[in-house]
Order: structure tokens, then C-alpha cells, then sequence
């Protein structure tokens, strides 16, 4: 038995008001075992006596009884088990009996209550319940602390006799075994094989990216859109770059992995940075803006018309006269449908308020051309429904009180089967029937501000219903696709009394946004049996290859124990390093030295790995010698011996864990050319010394080579070697330092000889040619490094840093630039620095330090003129490289630590974005001194108001947010888009019984906002064909676009339909709520389209 812990559901033992007895089987179960909302399979009832419980062992099984196909037994401790203390508790399990004998992956789903019962009373009795899948891993499920001891031995309140009387009581199990129809009931998902189980893979989440999940499962499934998708040409695309291959890779891998399958290509492939990845879009909206790219990439080819055919119908938008026989109406495409859920109780009566009839009698009755006032009946009919019929659910609207989007939960429910033949116009061909079958539904966990999505998938008539959640696809039951899905209130609000404690009524957040239906009578076609045919060749040989690739790396990381990495140092990488020691290894800022690499396997002999290193570097093997580096202990790497030449039995293994570092999987070696391979040995008694040479002149630190000296020799004996080396003139006075570590660079005493300065194998001497005083002082007056102590002293403390603009993509105006700066150096220096780089004046740069995910962090401070090392810091995980953002300002910072920096967009007097103008006000400066600011740069008409208005949008993009002109500038949050525009004279002049009411821009989607909203004027009794002459003229646009442009009335409280206004309207006449709004709708021109609340729009790119 395992050492379980408190595994209760249940919780603490209920001590109990209304009296049950243990032996009334089904009023007992009713009240302690509530109802989970799953089909029982069985339901036994086990009781067993127990006498003399002082004298009982430890542990005890029943005998074995059986429930459901299943052999059980009640596991009891009667002193308590390990896990709880011991002699004052009882510990009581279920335990599957058999496991072993048990076939192999079995499990059992059942509810039980275990009950300790007095042998007299059977109304005395303490009971616990619980749930639980039994599998092989988790066979015993039950309670460590069922009881205290003391409590069941004693007479508890309420009775007149203790649970255990005489030492004897009933042990009793109530067992359900529950149906499991989808075989994944309580599944932990540990080892859980999505492929295995249901023949289809999940999706990985890239963040927030799990509607796209949903969408992509559902496009995934809909075979014929598969087959269209793959019969787009893109043997010559680079996936990143299309997102025809991109997709098409995506699907190809659904179709073939067993694990989760990446859509991080295929975001890349939209041109989206992982930061668009996070912002929840709208599916209905990703959704149209995939298919018009795919759509537009199937153009020429034999996919052509596919989108067109799957999910395209028509509509007809109609106004039809009662008394007489005259008809104006509009013929439409649709790609979906966008129900009501609000007052809707179902699927079915959505559509009928879709295509409800409106009456235009009364005052509102309709201007017939050729027949003056008539009623009417206004509405929308459908012509025909296509093939996939896409239905969006409007859970998310706008809630004018709150000026945001709210989600609505409300009950709304939907069939797996429904009729549309009485939506469909009269004239509609009927040959089949217009009845569709749900195929797929996609779910939205939460509020408006995230949650989650997933999708329930039939995917064809013999496939059994799917839940593909991300990375995980499992079984459902019918249940869980409708009634789990159509919100309102869980149970509707009823609990039974007996459960009150154990449910509790809660509005549902998960619930249905989208549903796809299929035509019954084009199920066969659309969902048709995949066929190894149906994917392309090409994209099978591409994606085999890569897969081979995969393996082969993958081969490569499970070998690489069997390998190590050899860099080699060369007196070529020598003489380019600048930094400490022979090359950069493991420095925390500054990156490692590039160096010849080779990946040798640890057994290979020392004699083969030479011969290729000589092959690698053109020479005869006898020219060569490796030297080992060592780390030593004061943190240099250094040669430190060479490798013996004639030791067969010597492999590069052994080298690396007996003549270097055991720990490190590389393995540093310095390649060493013999002047003369017929002398190779290294004269006796001398050691060899690399040098360094500081050109003071060029601020450089170079590597100048070895040479070997006696260890008896003079330190100054070196100088004339040197000289001869560098073709100094003979006698040219230098300074030798010693490199002994970072931080200790130290000057050599030129009598000493090498062995008192205990110089060995592998030391560093650097060497500067002498100045006199007069010189060095010249150096250092430039802010030069006139010595290698103080230049090293600059390696010790470098960083590379990488500076970014922060609003704009880098171009020649706004370069990405590397710079080395010191630590110690601060704010100032690296101003300066950039401003010379940029050639821009440092005052007017800006500088702002970023996340780790890379968003900017804060704006750092000129006034505190920080050093480097304080900018970098505290940086607990030392990035590669520390990134600053700058920004060119037109205005010294300084100036702009008291000001507020705004940019306003004007757009004059017909509404046309014409320039933005950027400010830079005081804080204290009101918003009427911004306006006065703008009137010095803008023209306003002549004989015009000449007043301004400055004013926001409102979230939804429908309406102006003016601001009262008293609002201090520096009080205005941030990020703010500011407007203004010139006032008409016809809104200023408007009398008392004229309307002034907002108007907007947007694209067939009242929720695809473009442009920016204005105000204007609607006079009494005029008849909208004469408003629409203001309209115009309001606006500025010509006769040729206005023509296309659309009228609507948008009522946003009713959340009806836009209702299209003829010119026979008179709009005035409407009783305008505050909210209500005139839309105007045609194809946005101006590039910045609003999409709902704040919602950033989505653009696809590849």
C-alpha cells in the first residue's frame, strides 16, 4: 500500500442532522454521494464486521466483492497508516483488488462513500466520500484521517451510543462505478497519447494564440479547405515568408506527427513579431484576414474558387411596399453570419430576428420612386446558405455605459441539427434539403480581458466528437459539446436541497462564440476520406527531408557524450585578440573568441586528431606541436604543456582528463609552428613567452607572437628580440608589464632575470614603447589610455552594448549600433559617444533601458548621470548583450523633464487626416493652450468658425471624446492619440430643433471602424438624399467615391442589425438615443482600421 495522503473529495467526515440508516441503501447513497452528472454503470453496497478493534493488525483487506466488471475490497488501518499519527486515527481506502490480474492500461471510474457504522444503530455512523480513476499507478483511493480514534471509541453530541461499541462496528463501502463513454473521465493526462487515443494531434499555445488554435483545428478538419490549401503551388516559398507553404506545413504535420505541432512559422509567415502573438485578436477577423490572403495566393491556380465555394452564400437586404408592387433591394455575399445572443433563448430564433421584418407605416413610412409615401416591410432574406456555414455568436459587445466591450454568458443554445429552408427566399433552388449538421464548435473559457479558447470537432460522420485543446486532443460526450457550451447558469440555478453544501449555482464563462456547421447533403464531398493523393509530393519530399535532417541532429545531441569540441589558438587568432590571455573563453560581457573548432570523438587516438589538425592548417605533420591550456588557479587560461609525440596508446579522452580540465567538454589547445621540424626540441632550460604589444597611438592591444627565452636571461634582454620582431629601430627604449590576471597588470624590472620575475611556459608580457612625460601627457589630456595598466584596466571593465531607436524599424536615420563603453564611464560619456555615431546633438537624445522580453522599462535620467555599470544593473541573469533604446528628440531633455511632448493628428474641416503636429507644452499648459498652439500652424477656412476642437476617440472608434479645454496637459495619460479638427460654422450656428449626432467611418463590419468619427448637423423634415448633399460636402469626397458609400443607422443600445437608410428617410425623425450613430460604410482608404475596443487590427503579411 502506498503512503497516501489525505486524498478526500469529501473532506472532513460530516457529522449528520437528518437521520439515515447505513442499511436504507439508496436514501443513504442520495444523500451523502452527490450526483456528478455521469451514467452509473453499478452501484453495490459492502458491509463487514470487525470485533475486538484494540486487538486488530495494523492493516487489514475485506474480503473481495464486485461492482461494475470490477473485483474490490475496503483497506483499513485501524490505527492510522505512516502518514498519520499513529494509535489516534483511522485510515480507510477502496482498493482495487486485483490490479496485477487486471488487464493491461485498465481503469475504473468510481464515487464512493466509506462509512464506519454502530453494529445496533445503524443511524450511528461517520462517513467520508470521494472520486476517483483507479488505474494501475493509483489503485487505492480513500481518507489517511478518516476519524480520531477517541471520537469513534466515545458517545459523540446528538446520540446515545459511540460508532464503536464494544469494540465492534460495521465497515461499510457505498461503490458507483460510473459510465466512461470517452474513456478520458478524471484522466490526469500523464502519459496521455493524443495521436493513440484519437488519430488526431494538439497544437502548441505560442502564448495567446489558442483562438488561432481553434480556427486552424476547425479549417484542419474541413477536408475539402485542406485539399485546396495543399493545392496551392509553393515548391520555390520559404515557409517563414508564405503563409500558403507555412499552412500547408502546419496541416501536413497535424496529418503526420504524434506529438504537438508549432504554428511559430506560421505566425512569422503573417509578419507577426511574438509580441502580436500575445494580443488575443478576434477569431472572426483572423479568420477573414487568412482567408482573403489565401484566397488571393490561390488566384490562377486549380484551387481557385474554393473559399468561394466552402464558405461564401448571399443575402438579400430588401424594402418591400405593402399597398403596391414596387421592390428596392440588394444582393450581398456573406462569409459568415453574426448572431444575437442577448434575448435570444436559442440558435433558431437568432436567425429569426435576423431576418425579422421591420414595418415602415405611420411617420415612417417609406418614399416609393414614382408611387410618394407607402408602407413598407424592411428586412434581410437569405438566398443561399454555403456549404460551411460559419456562425458567429456575439458574446462580445459594446456597453455604452461602460464605454468598453463587455462579454455576455447568457444561455443560448444550439442544435447538432437544424433547418434553414425557412430563411431562404422563395426563389431559392431547393433540389436538396437546406438542413445542416453541426461540425464544430470553438469555446471561449473566461472574460473579456483573456480566458481561453478551444475547439469541439466532429470530424466526419464516423468520427466520434473531438476536444482539441491546444496540445491535447481528447474524447467528448455529446453533453459536454451542447449543454456544457451554451452558458447561463450551471444546473440553471437549481440545486437539491440535499447538495446545497456541495454545488453552488455559477454563471457559466465557458460558452460557444463560433459554430460551424456542414450541409447534410454535401458532407460527403466536403469531409471526404483523406487520400495519401490529396497531399502534394513535393510537400511530402521537403517535409521527409527535414525530418531526416531533424534525426540527424538529433542523433548528434544523443552522441554528443561520445564527443568533444577541440578549439585551437593559432598565432594568427593570437595577433587579432584584444582582451586578456590568448584568446576570450567564458567572459560574462563580452563575447568568446571565434576559433578553429573541431568535434572529435573522445577514443580517437592523439596520432589521428594531429594529422587532421596539420591537414586543416596546411602543414607536414612534423611541423606541428599542440599545447594543452590549463585554467589556472588565479582564472587565466594558459599553455601549459605540450602533448608527447610518441605515446600510440594516447587518445585526445585521456589529453583532456589528465593534461587539462576534466570538467570542461572542450578541449583548449595552442598550435605551435616549429621554425626548423628537424630540431623540434625546445632548447634546455628555456620557456616560452607569449607577447603583447599596447600601440598607444592606435589605443590597440595586439598579439605579436611567442618566442622562447632561457630562463637565466635578463627580463631586458627581450627588448632588442622585440625590436627586431616589430622593425623598430635598433635601441628603441620599450616598457615591459607582465599580464598576470585581470585587475594585475604589473611593470617588469628589466635586471631581473626571467626566473627571479617567475616567469614560465605560457606567461604574457606586454610591451609599450617609452614616451617621455611631455608625451604621455598629451595622451591623456585626449582622455587616451597612455599605459597597458590602464588600457587593460578598460578590457576588464568593457561592454558591448546594443543600441536600438524605440519607435521606429531601424533604417539609415535610425541605425542599429553596437558600442564598447567602460563600466565605470557613465551617462554622459555614453551620450556623447552616441551622438557622435548618430552625428545628432547628445543634449536632444533620449535614452530608455528594456525588459527582459524586450519592451522598454524606463527612461533613464541625465540628471543623476549614472556610471554604465549602474545603467546595466541589477541585471540577476547578465544578458549577452545589454540593449538601450534611444530616441532622436527635436528638443534638449533637459527641457523636456518640465514639458509633455504630444503629437496631434488635424484633420481640417472635411475630416481627412491631413498632418500631425508634435508639441512640446508645459504640463501645466490646458488643453485650450494646445488648441491655440495648433491654430498658429494650421489653416483654417476663410469666413469659417474659426474655432479647433481637440478630443479623443472612443474605444469602439464611434464617437469623439471632446475634452472641456480646462484638462492640464501633463495630467492626460499616457499613451494618448490625440485629434482636432475646425469646427464647422453649420454645427456652431445650429439652432434648438436641430441634431447634432456622431458619425463614423466603417468597412461592411459595424466592428471594422476606420478613420476618425465627427459630429454633424441633421435639420428637421429633410429627406436623406438632401443630407447625404451635406454629407458630402462635410466630408470632401468626390461624386465617383461617394457613390459606393453605404448609409446605416447603428443603435448600439438594441444591438440590432445596422439598419441601411434609403433617401426617401428622413433621419431625424429617428429618436436619437445619446449613443445612437450614423455609420458610413465604405472601403477604408486611410490604412487605420479599428478593430472593437483597443483591439490592435490583424494584419497578415506572406
Amino acid at each position: 500500500m502506498d503512503a497516501l495522503d489525505e486524498k478526500a473529495n469529501g473532506g472532513p467526515p460530516m457529522e449528520v442532522e437528518e437521520i439515515v440508516s447505513v442499511h436504507d441503501h439508496d436514501a443513504f447513497a442520495a444523500k451523502h454521494m452527490p450526483d456528478l452528472g455521469h451514467e452509473v454503470k453499478d452501484f453495490t453496497v459492502f458491509s463487514w464486521k470487525l470485533n475486538n478493534w484494540k486487538k486488530l493488525e495494523k492493516k487489514l483487506t475485506s474480503p473481495d466483492f464486485e461492482c461494475g466488471g470490477h473485483k474490490w475490497r475496503i483497506l483499513l488501518f485501524p490505527f492510522g497508516n505512516s502518514n498519520a499519527p499513529p494509535n489516534d486515527t483511522v485510515s480507510v481506502y477502496l482498493d482495487y483488488a486485483d490490479p496485477k490480474r487486471a488487464p493491461e492500461g485498465w481503469h475504473a471510474c468510481a464515487q464512493f462513500a466509506l462509512v464506519i457504522s454502530n453494529v445496533h444503530d445503524p443511524t450511528i455512523y461517520t462517513v467520508s466520500h470521494a472520486h476517483h480513476r483507479f488505474i494501475a499507478e493509483e489503485c487505492d483511493w480513500g481518507f489517511t484521517r478518516f476519524s480520531e480514534l477517541r471520537k469513534l471509541f466515545s458517545v459523540q453530541d446528538g446520540h446515545t451510543r459511540p460508532t464503536i461499541e464494544d469494540e465492534s462496528a460495521d465497515v461499510s463501502v457505498f461503490v458507483r462505478v460510473l459510465e466512461d463513454p470517452t474513456g478520458v473521465l478524471w484522466h490526469n493526462f500523464v502519459n496521455y497519447d493524443s495521436k493513440k487515443e484519437t488519430g488526431y494531434v494538439g497544437l502548441k499555445n505560442q502564448g495567446a494564440t489558442c483562438y488561432m488554435n481553434s480556427l486552424l483545428q476547425s479549417l484542419y478538419c474541413t477536408r475539402y479547405f485542406r485539399k485546396a490549401v495543399y493545392q496551392i503551388p509553393t515548391e520555390d516559398d520559404h515557409p517563414t515568408e508564405s503563409v500558403a507553404l507555412a499552412l500547408q506545413r502546419v496541416f501536413y504535420h497535424l496529418q503526420t506527427s504524434d506529438q504537438p505541432v508549432g504554428t511559430t512559422e506560421l505566425t512569422k509567415s503573417f509578419g507577426w513579431k511574438s509580441l502580436d502573438s500575445f494580443l488575443q485578436h478576434d477569431v472572426q477577423e483572423f479568420n477573414r484576414v487568412l482567408q482573403d490572403k489565401l484566397e488571393s495566393k490561390m488566384k490562377g491556380t486549380i484551387a481557385e474558387g474554393a473559399i468561394q465555394k466552402l464558405f461564401v452564400g448571399k443575402m438579400k437586404s430588401y424594402i418591400k411596399c405593402v399597398n403596391v408592387d414596387f421592390e428596392s433591394s440588394r444582393i450581398e455575399d456573406f462569409n459568415d453570419i453574426q448572431l444575437n445572443v442577448k434575448g435570444m433563448k436559442n440558435l433558431y430564433e437568432s436567425f429569426k430576428d435576423y431576418v425579422a421584418v421591420e414595418t415602415l407605416d405611420g411617420e415612417n413610412k417609406y418614399q416609393a420612386e414614382g408611387y410618394g409615401l407607402q408602407e413598407a416591410k424592411k428586412g434581410i432574406i437569405f438566398q443561399s446558405f454555403p456549404p460551411v456555414l460559419h456562425l458567429q455568436l456575439k458574446r462580445f459587445e459594446y456597453d455604452i455605459q461602460r464605454d468598453a466591450m463587455v462579454k455576455i454568458n447568457d444561455r443560448h443554445e444550439f442544435p447538432f441539427e437544424i433547418d434553414l429552408g425557412e430563411f431562404l427566399d422563395e426563389t431559392a433552388e431547393r433540389t436538396h434539403p437546406w438542413v445542416y449538421k453541426l461540425h464544430g464548435v470553438l469555446v471561449h473559457s473566461g472574460d473579456l480581458h483573456g480566458g481561453h479558447y478551444f475547439a469541439l470537432i466532429k470530424p466526419d460522420r464516423e468520427t466520434r466528437w473531438l476536444k482539441f485543446d491546444d496540445d491535447r486532443v481528447t474524447p467528448v460526450t455529446d453533453r459536454e459539446v451542447l449543454e456544457e457550451n451554451f452558458g447561463g447558469e450551471v444546473n440553471n440555478g437549481m440545486v437539491p436541497p440535499m447538495q446545497r453544501n456541495q454545488v453552488r449555482a455559477m454563471k457559466r464563462f465557458t460558452n460557444a462564440y463560433m459554430l460551424v456547421y456542414v450541409r447534410e447533403s454535401a458532407i460527403d464531398d466536403i469531409l471526404a476520406p483523406w487520400k495519401d493523393e490529396d497531399t502534394p509530393a513535393h510537400l511530402k519530399r521537403r517535409l521527409e527531408e527535414e525530418r531526416l535532417q531533424m534525426e540527424a541532429k538529433k542523433r548528434e545531441r544523443e552522441e554528443q557524450h561520445l564527443y568533444l569540441t577541440a578549439k585551437v589558438i593559432t598565432d594568427q587568432t593570437f595577433s587579432e585578440h584584444e582582451g586578456f590571455d590568448l584568446a576570450t573563453f567564458d567572459e560574462r560581457n563580452w563575447p568568446a573568441t571565434d576559433l578553429p573548432s573541431f568535434r572529435v570523438l573522445k577514443n580517437e587516438p592523439y596520432s589521428t586528431f594531429k594529422a587532421r589538425v596539420a591537414q586543416h592548417f596546411n602543414y607536414p605533420e612534423n611541423q606541428i606541436r599542440l599545447w594543452v591550456l590549463v585554467n589556472r588557479q588565479n582564472k587565466t587560461v594558459r599553455p601549459d604543456t605540450h602533448i608527447p609525440e610518441n605515446e600510440p596508446q594516447l587518445t585526445v579522452e585521456v589529453i583532456r582528463n589528465n593534461m587539462a580540465v576534466r570538467q570542461q567538454n572542450d578541449l583548449r589547445l595552442y598550435l605551435d609552428i616549429l621554425p626548423d621540424p628537424s630540431h623540434p626540441e625546445i632548447p634546455p632550460g628555456s620557456i616560452m613567452v607569449f607577447v603583447k604589444h599596447f600601440d598607444i597611438a592606435n589605443q590597440k592591444l595586439t598579439g605579436v607572437g611567442k618566442v622562447y627565452v632561457p630562463r637565466a636571461n635578463k627580463v631586458s634582454d627581450l627588448v632588442p628580440i622585440i625590436n627586431e620582431r616589430m622593425r623598430f629601430t635598433p635601441g628603441t627604449p620599450l616598457k615591459l608589464y607582465e599580464e598576470i590576471k585581470p585587475g594585475m597588470i604589473e611593470q617588469m624590472k628589466p635586471k631581473l632575470t626571467f626566473t627571479q620575475s617567475e616567469i614560465q611556459d605560457g606567461d604574457i608580457i606586454c610591451f609599450q614603447v617609452e614616451l617621455s612625460e611631455k608625451e604621455l601627457h598629451d595622451y591623456e589630456t585626449q582622455g587616451l589610455y597612455s599605459n597597458p595598466v590602464q588600457y587593460y584596466d578598460f578590457l576588464q571593465n568593457r561592454v558591448m552594448i546594443l543600441f536600438k531607436p524605440k519607435f521606429e524599424e531601424s533604417d539609415p536615420e535610425h541605425p542599429e549600433f553596437h558600442l564598447t563603453l567602460s563600466k565605470k564611464q557613465n551617462y554622459d560619456v555614453m551620450s556623447a559617444k552616441v551622438g557622435e555615431r548618430l552625428n545628432w546633438d547628445p543634449i536632444k537624445l533620449r535614452f530608455t533601458t528594456i525588459h527582459s522580453n524586450g519592451s522598454p522599462k524606463a527612461v533613464l535620467k541625465r540628471s543623476l548621470n549614472q556610471s554604465i555599470q549602474e545603467i546595466m544593473s541589477p541585471a540577476y541573469v547578465t544578458p549577452q548583450t545589454t540593449v538601450i533604446l534611444y530616441e532622436k528628440l527635436d528638443v534638449s531633455i533637459v527641457e523636456l523633464e518640465t514639458k509633455r511632448s504630444l503629437k496631434v493628428i488635424w484633420t481640417g474641416i472635411h475630416n481627412k487626416e491631413e498632418a500631425t503636429h508634435p508639441f512640446l507644452l508645459p504640463k501645466t499648459n490646458s488643453v485650450h493652450d494646445l488648441g491655440l498652439e495648433l491654430a498658429k500652424l494650421v489653416k483654417l477656412t476663410p469666413g469659417g468658425s474659426g474655432k479647433i476642437r481637440v478630443f479623443e476617440v472612443s474605444k469602439d472608434g464611434k464617437t469623439q471624446k471632446e475634452f472641456t479645454g480646462s484638462e492640464m496637459i501633463g495630467n492626460i495619460p499616457d499613451p494618448v492619440e490625440l485629434y482636432a479638427e475646425e469646427i464647422p460654422r453649420e454645427e456652431l450656428e445650429a439652432d434648438d430643433a436641430d441634431k447634432v449626432i456622431s458619425v463614423f467611418h466603417f468597412s461592411k463590419e459595424v466592428s471594422r471602424t476606420h478613420g476618425v468619427p465627427f459630429r454633424f448637423v441633421v435639420k428637421p423634415g429633410e429627406k436623406f438624399a438632401e443630407t447625404k448633399k451635406r454629407l458630402q460636402a462635410r466630408i470632401g469626397v468626390s461624386d465617383k467615391d461617394f457613390a459606393k458609400y453605404r448609409f446605416a443607422l447603428i443603435q448600439v443600445a438594441t444591438f440590432k442589425q445596422p439598419s441601411y437608410i434609403e433617401d426617401e428617410d428622413t433621419i431625424y425623425d429617428h429618436k436619437f438615443a445619446p449613443e445612437d450613430v450614423l455609420g458610413l460604410d465604405h472601403v477604408d482608404k486611410s490604412g487605420k482600421t479599428r478593430t472593437g475596443a483597443g483591439e490592435k487590427a490583424i494584419v497578415i503579411r506572406g
